[in-house]
């Protein structure tokens, strides 16, 4: 099982496939998006819009007519994860997000199964197996999720796109020893790459006897919801959202609106709102002074993730009129003004 369909997740695949593996499935409920094709290379510009999953499907059956390759256009989540994983044999955990990597740590302890993972970010990589019968888990090597914002992803910070192929590779390698029982898979250490000197490192992992998921006292006996553990999770309408043409209307009638942009320089220099103040989010708290509590004020990112965070944060210091951008500057692009750049 393959879960995740993007840059780890596709080289894995292609290499599985054509080892003639009996049966791939592979997991992924996103759509193809053209800024996925320069480290996704089995999506062509023809593919925009359609399932990852599918379009996985599809290419993989013509690397080898042979597998059986079974693509599941789903979200893995607590209601699902314990039945889907349970099929496999082994398990590729090829996600970008921290939710889904506890997810399917703590399922693959449940289950017995041995989890393979890897990420990737800007030129860094990594790498190792966890099996929580005869080594250590995810949790053994991060007990606790990072805070909220204090990672960006791959979108976000960028990533070299011929990175995620390296790593998805090695994740393949570690499959096949682990199916084949060949090798010394990566048990019980983790592998580092840097792309941009070209060195591999290598860490030893210990067992934690106090590991909630597989130490020696009470393990977890049931999945929950990871996205709230890892604090990410946020209730519909917790924030005051306008949207794109909502916003355009308002500054088209001269409403008295200051425009907050929380994403990095490099994004902003891409593209922004025209008279907007740039104050990235990780500067957000040391930077408030900058800033009229009185004044409506409309928060935007890339997609309306990191400036509803930042709504939050504001509200919470008093800026009772801070709106969240629905959909962040991207809407704006699609829904107001096609001739922005969009990344």
């Amino acid at each position: 099982m393959v879960v995740g369909a993007g840059g780890l997740g596709l080289p894995a695949s292609v290499y599985l496939a054509a080892a003639g593996v009996g049966t791939l499935r592979i997991i992924d409920h996103d759509v193809i998006e053209k800024s996925n094709l320069h480290r996704q290379i089995l999506f062509s510009e023809a593919d925009v819009g359609r399932s990852k999953a599918e379009v996985a499907g599809e290419r993989l059956r013509l690397v080898n007519p042979y597998v059986e390759v079974d693509p599941l256009k789903k979200k893995l989540d607590s209601s699902n994860a314990l039945e889907l994983l349970g099929r496999a044999d082994v398990v590729l955990d090829c996600t970008d997000n921290f939710p889904s990597r506890y997810l399917i740590n703590d399922a693959c302890l449940m289950l017995h199964k041995p989890d393979v993972y890897a990420s990737i970010f800007r030129f860094d990589g990594q790498a190792s197996v966890f099996d929580g019968d005869s080594g250590p888990c995810y949790r053994c090597l991060f007990p606790n999720p990072p805070p909220p914002d204090s990672v960006q992803d791959c979108a976000v910070a960028g990533v070299l796109g011929v990175l995620p192929g390296i790593l998805g590779s090695i994740q393949a390698v570690q499959a096949m020893s682990i199916v084949g029982g060949l090798g010394h898979p990566l048990l019980g250490r983790l592998l580092l790459f840097d792309a941009s000197d070209m060195t591999f490192n290598e860490f030893k992992i210990k067992k934690n006897p106090a590991c909630p998921s597989c130490g020696e006292g009470e393990r977890i006996q049931r999945l929950i919801d990871y996205e709230d553990f890892c604090g990410v999770k946020r209730k519909p309408g917790a924030v005051g959202e306008v949207t794109a043409p909502e916003l355009k209307g308002w500054l088209d009638a001269g409403r008295q609106v200051a425009l907050l942009d929380v994403r990095e320089p490099f994004e902003h220099n891409l593209c922004s709102l025209k008279g907007s103040k740039l104050i990235p989010m990780g500067e957000l708290s040391l930077r408030l002074d900058e800033l009229d509590p009185d004044v409506e004020t409309v928060v935007y990112c890339h997609v309306g993730n990191r400036s509803a965070r930042a709504v939050e944060f504001l509200s919470s210091k008093g800026f009772k009129k801070a709106l969240n951008l629905k959909g962040g500057i991207t809407a704006w692009a699609d829904e107001v003004d096609p001739m922005m750049p969009k990344y």
